[in-house]
């Protein structure tokens, strides 16, 4: 790409406002509830949103404003549509949205999350949970009434309720060579060596970090990972900032995957079906096109698209997200999927 376009892209990227917000559900009595909030500024019923902050992500931003609106701590559900619009001042505005659930008490994942200040009355002067049948008609907005039905159209298809598995690709980690080279020996063991090979510390300690503030957006309660160093490293900021304890995998291991595929493949079956709590697993490279494999055989029709199916499959430090459905007849079925690759300068 010419300097030129590079400088095209970016005066465009300026001209658009980036937004978040959340659909926060629950179900009562068999009926969809949602959460709404009054803006006495624009005297209007909406959905709780913001803008982004500068080195903030969207799903780090939604969560956010959720929490200062309404005073709700949420967990991420699937992703929903993204509004998108003209302002007054000529610039475009996108608005991304998430299906997304409140999480109960002393969850972890809200301990890994930076403090948040209530919206003043100025801002905010209402918040209250409406059927969504009453919620339609309260909707100042008619981009919120489509939210709202799309909401809608997945509680009654039975793919709202959702639970969240989290693939994680460790970040960068010091170079082969130059790791084997500071330990040079002739006693050495090669695959001790990898076991120990760390994370750099411009990239890939800065790559962990960024990772704390996401894994919370989905409410991540479980860590699972390769118990080589640069993996567990990967994973251990967010583990000590929500206060888990991170189960080790030998089987997610490079030296085991190159032994036996079948041992990796259980793992990440029964992980990518654990209910009980967002999960997430940290692996490597290589083991990652077993990891695909066992995540397209839920990925039903159009779906199968968003599962990577080429080297590398995840850049490091890259994310990506599965939302998983049980679906009529009891099977489970991928319902959505996200890959990001978090903002660097969040976990700084």
């Amino acid at each position: 790409m010419s300097s030129s376009s590079r400088a095209k892209r970016a005066k465009r990227a300026k001209r658009v406002v980036r937004a978040a917000g959340a659909l926060v559900w629950r179900e009562r009595h068999h009926r969809l509830e949602v959460l709404l909030v009054h803006r006495p500024k624009y005297n209007d019923w909406s959905f709780p949103k913001g803008k982004v902050e500068p080195g903030e992500s969207v799903r780090t931003c939604a969560v956010r404003e959720v929490a200062e609106e309404t005073g709700a701590r949420i967990a991420l559900g699937q992703p929903l549509e993204t509004v998108r619009y003209k302002i007054s001042d000529g610039r475009r505005k996108h608005v991304h949205y998430w299906a997304a659930r409140e999480l109960p008490d002393e969850d972890p994942s809200a301990r890994a999350r930076a403090a948040v200040s209530p919206a003043s009355a100025r801002e905010i002067d209402g918040v209250a949970w409406q059927r969504a049948k009453k919620a339609r008609g309260l909707l100042t907005h008619a981009v919120d009434r489509d939210l709202l039905g799309s909401l809608v159209d997945l509680w009654e298809d039975g793919k709202l309720d959702t639970w969240t598995f989290v693939l994680v690709r460790h970040a960068r980690a010091v170079k082969r060579s130059v790791w084997n080279r500071s330990r040079a020996s002739d006693k050495r063991d090669k695959e001790a060596d990898e076991a120990t090979r760390p994370l750099t510390r411009d990239q890939g300690e800065v790559r962990a970090r960024a990772l704390v503030p996401v894994l919370a957006a989905y409410g991540v309660g479980r860590v699972v990972t390769s118990p080589w160093r640069r993996c567990a490293d990967t994973v251990a900021p967010y583990a000590r900032a929500a206060g888990l304890d991170v189960v080790a995998q030998p089987a997610l291991t490079e030296a085991a995957h190159s032994r036996s595929r079948k041992a990796a493949r259980k793992v990440v079956s029964e992980v990518l079906r654990h209910r009980d709590a967002p999960v997430a697993l940290c692996t490597h490279r290589p083991v990652l096109p077993t990891v695909m494999k066992v995540i397209s055989q839920y990925a039903p029709g159009k779906l199968l698209r968003s599962v990577p199916d080429r080297d590398p499959w995840l850049k490091t430090g890259e994310i990506l997200v599965v939302h998983m459905a049980r679906r009529p007849h009891g099977k489970i079925r991928a319902v959505s999927i996200e890959k990001q690759r978090p903002v660097l300068s969040e976990g700084r």
